[in-house]
């Protein structure tokens, strides 16, 4: 029988997609006020993969990638997703949202987004959220799985979540 343990803590990151950048500005400012300070930011990068948001967004978009300096325990995700949620619908104009924020929890071993939607490979969590693992680490890098979403699985996302796991090491490293 195994015994229940106590997981370790995991880095919250987030992708977040708009138009403007003054909108991915004004989301984290307030992303700040609920999960403390960002430790990285990423450079603007196009996103085109998709013509999902499209309707509801426009067109070009743009994202960048965040995370939080704060480890955080991994029974928060869906927690996460349900706080992301609301402040999309706080940001929205005319019943449109503005930005869209996917949050994930990073650990050494995996990259787990949140979603809403259920899916074969996703894992209900409570509260309307599912757990979606995106990435996983092997031999020195992330590795796509083959239901990751084709942005995630090209070599700058997973290049942003290497760099983000070695923050992660270094900051559990530092709290031992």
């Amino acid at each position: 029988m195994s015994a229940p343990e106590i997981p370790p803590l995991a880095k919250l990151v987030c992708s977040i997609i708009a138009q403007e950048p003054q909108e991915i500005t004004s989301a984290l400012e307030r992303m700040q006020e609920l999960f403390g300070p960002v430790d990285f930011l990423s450079e603007v990068m196009e996103f085109g993969h998709t013509d999902y948001y499209f309707e509801e967004m426009g067109s070009p978009l743009i994202r960048r990638v965040a995370s939080f300096a704060e480890p955080v325990d991994p029974g928060g995700l869906p927690g996460f997703k349900l706080e992301t949620n609301r402040l999309e619908a706080e940001l929205s104009r005319e019943g449109r949202r503005r930005v869209n924020i996917d949050p994930g929890l990073l650990s050494p071993e995996r990259l787990v987004l949140a979603t809403g939607k259920n899916y074969t490979h996703r894992v209900y969590l409570g509260r309307g959220i599912w757990a979606d693992l995106t990435l996983i680490y092997d031999r020195g890098g992330f590795v796509p799985l083959k239901w990751t979403y084709p942005d995630y699985g090209e070599r700058p996302m997973r290049d942003i979540f290497k760099t983000l796991r070695a923050i992660l090491l270094r900051r559990l490293r530092c709290q031992t």
